[in-house]
């Protein structure tokens, strides 16, 4: 067995066999680790493969000034950054586009609703929008908002009532 600096510098060079060693060599600590950060086997695994990927495309870029394990778990921690910003990103796009898009252009194709309504709850953040959609317009309960949002429901009781007062006074303005 050879050391992991000779194992590395071998790899570098384009050595296949060095680079797959290292990898076999790191991948229980790896998996353990992304097990431990994201909670969920399958996406521990997937972490792995994914971290297992990059280490092979990437090896070049590999400077050795730390241990190879400690530049895998760099790459692991920033791929489950990544997905975390993306799953959030993804989850304010889905809900502006049900939710805001959708609603307006259900609403005022129909022409049968309050289109004043729907440009003042366009107008509401999306933390009091939500909510109110939710609850008014889909029926869900407050405590299956809170589900579904994974905020409290003293959270989403207060995001209602002060999302249905900025409504009221946003909704007076277009009476007078």
């Amino acid at each position: 067995m050879e050391d992991e600096p000779k194992l590395v510098q071998l790899a570098i060079r384009g050595d296949t066999g060095a680079l797959s060693e290292l990898l076999r060599r790191n991948y229980v600590f790896l998996y353990q680790y992304a097990l431990k950060l994201t909670m969920d086997r399958n996406r521990a695994e997937d972490i792995v493969q994914e971290t297992a990927l990059k280490a092979i495309e990437h090896i070049a870029l590999f400077q050795g000034g730390s241990k190879f394990s400690t530049w895998l778990i760099t790459i692991a921690s920033r791929l489950v950054i990544d997905k975390a910003r993306r799953s959030k990103r993804e989850r304010r796009w889905l809900t502006e586009e049900r939710y805001t898009r959708g609603f307006r252009f259900e609403v005022t194709s129909r022409l049968d609703e309050w289109p004043d309504a729907v440009e003042a709850l366009a107008g509401l953040p999306e933390h009091h929008r939500v909510p109110i959609l939710l609850k008014y317009y889909y029926g869900y309960s407050q405590e299956e908002i809170s589900e579904m949002l994974k905020v409290p429901t003293g959270t989403i009781k207060s995001r209602l009532h002060a999302g249905i007062r900025r409504l009221r006074e946003e909704l007076r303005g277009h009476e007078q």
